[in-house]
């Protein structure tokens, strides 16, 4: 699994990466044309980017790419992908890690009502991503959740906000195969504080499961939020795209934006990889894994 972010100044970003979140720079360059090309964002092409790796040596990678911030972007706010969550280690310890740095804490660490298997935290980093830090001390009820391996290690689930969350759940089940789980309905402080809600109000999310394994979490957004900002021919801003591995990329029933091809380098490996646009317009990129 992997999560691109966008971002206002490469080095930076990649100085928070390595430095506070403790992730291994692995590649720096420009973005190939031709991947950029198949995420339908022609107009990235040849800009900075970064690919990072846990410590812990799980097969996720974070990309960074370098773009002008879009005006009117605020996080939580639009339709699409809403934060990376990372499984780590001591999350109590986290906001001291975070001051000073180029991470904006959102969320302290606190326990969530009937979830007592993790205790997740937010922050926004240096391109206006969301990140949950989250510890886990064990399994859910449906649900296998990983524990950490390093300070700060692989991502475990990505959050989709959506306009139509029974929608958006049908579409990964019939594209890709994907099992529905369990409905949650909470006070969602993110959600709540992004739209100005009382803190009383309930949003409901879904998650989406391959088996026990978590996947998508995909979140219903208020009737105030909207498509997300961006600049013609390039990533959306924040939270950009989500790579997925997959058996079989015949299996998947979706629209690509390109034909599938081989692509190498870190993350693809000489792998088949292709992408498509989701239920809430959101980019998602499958890797063949065999």
């Amino acid at each position: 699994m992997g999560g691109l972010s966008v971002v206002p100044d490469l080095a930076s970003a990649i100085a928070a990466y390595q430095g506070t979140l403790q992730i291994d720079l692995v590649h720096e360059g420009p973005l190939p044309a031709d991947l950029a090309a198949s995420w339908d964002c022609p107009a990235s092409a040849n800009m900075r980017h970064a690919v990072l790796r846990p410590k812990s040596g799980a097969p996720c990678w974070f990309r960074l790419v370098e773009q002008p911030p879009v005006a009117g972007f605020r996080p939580t706010t639009s339709f699409g992908w809403g934060a990376f969550e990372l499984t780590v280690k001591d999350v109590f310890g986290w906001p001291d890690r975070l001051a000073g740095s180029a991470f904006t804490i959102v969320g302290e660490p606190k326990q969530l009502p009937g979830m007592d298997a993790f205790v997740p935290m937010q922050a926004l980093g240096p391109g206006q991503e969301m990140i949950y830090l989250n510890q886990v001390f064990g399994n859910m009820a449906a649900i296998d959740l990983p524990m950490a391996q390093s300070i700060s290690d692989h991502i475990f689930i990505v959050i989709l906000a959506a306009p139509d969350r029974a929608a958006a759940c049908d579409w990964y089940a019939r594209s890709l195969g994907l099992d529905l789980g369990e409905t949650f309905e909470l006070p969602y402080e993110m959600i709540n504080s992004a739209f100005g809600l009382p803190n009383s109000h309930i949003s409901a999310l879904t998650m989406v499961q391959a088996g026990r394994m978590p996947i998508v979490e995909v979140d219903d957004y208020p009737t105030q939020a909207r498509r997300r900002p961006r600049h013609i021919g390039m990533l959306p801003p924040g939270n950009a795209l989500v790579t997925l591995a997959v058996r079989d990329l015949d299996s998947c029933t979706v629209n690509w934006i390109c034909p599938p091809v081989p692509r190498f380098g870190p993350l693809y490996e000489g792998r088949q990889a292709g992408t498509c646009i989701g239920a809430a317009g959101e980019l998602l990129e499958l890797v063949e894994t065999g």
